[in-house]
């Protein structure tokens, strides 16, 4: 997790909305953040998943179906990464996702941070964060 695990200031959460709320507190590098995606599997709509990161990809697998997907342009990168699995710090591996992003003035995205609420305790944080530096961009927002 970026944000100190186990801190003081760790967020717990709900719903997608509390989610929301703590991704746009985080600002990677500064940026507001001007949209969040919420994930939801393609193919049951499941809202559960257990994800693999490090600080520049992230893949989520559904617990209900199995499936897995890529975060955003992971995949480009996933073969120079070194993800492990994300654990909630009370332990949970199981988690509710969503991706912010921080968008130019133009629409183009800046910068990706996926959030994840541990589905345990309720447990919040920013797992991974990336630039964005490539364009057009704006199509990433739809594969959160």
């Amino acid at each position: 997790m970026i944000e100190e695990p186990g801190s003081s200031e760790q967020r717990r959460g709900e719903d997608f909305a509390d989610l929301a709320a703590a991704i746009r507190e985080f600002q990677a590098e500064g940026f507001a953040v001007g949209e969040v995606t919420e994930s939801v599997c393609g193919r049951c709509e499941g809202r559960a998943f257990r994800v693999v990161a490090d600080d520049d990809v992230a893949r989520r697998t559904c617990t209900a179906c199995g499936t897995s997907e890529f975060i955003v342009d992971s995949a480009d990168y996933w073969d120079e990464a070194e993800p492990v699995e994300c654990e909630c710090p009370c332990g949970g591996d199981k988690f509710a996702a969503a991706v912010g992003f921080s968008l130019h003035p133009d629409g183009e995205v800046r910068w990706v941070s996926v959030g994840l609420r541990c589905l345990a305790d309720g447990a919040m944080g920013v797992y991974a964060d990336w630039k964005i530096n490539y364009g057009p961009s704006a199509h990433l927002v739809n594969l959160a």
